[in-house]
């Protein structure tokens, strides 16, 4: 059984053949859940791959801003 460690800054690695077992690479998003006192890490596909899936797609960019925007806007509103 791999075994990870904990470092002071509070991050792990994913021992290597953990990784190529399940096909992740560098920048591959993980989602991070708890169960009980277990601790759940999967992969999760990146919203900007999705690019075109509802229709035509703005160019990246111009979508990375609009999210900032939309997601600024409602930080600023859930402070109030």
């Amino acid at each position: 059984m791999p075994i990870a460690t904990l470092s002071a800054k509070g991050q792990i690695t994913l021992p290597a053949r953990l990784r190529k077992n399940l096909g992740m690479r560098p920048h591959d998003r993980l989602v991070i859940e708890t169960t009980g006192d277990a601790i759940v890490i999967r992969r999760t596909a990146d919203f900007f791959e999705l690019e075109g899936f509802l229709g035509k797609p703005l160019p990246t960019e111009e979508e990375r801003q609009k999210m900032l925007k939309a997601v600024a806007a409602r930080n600023k509103r859930t402070r109030l």
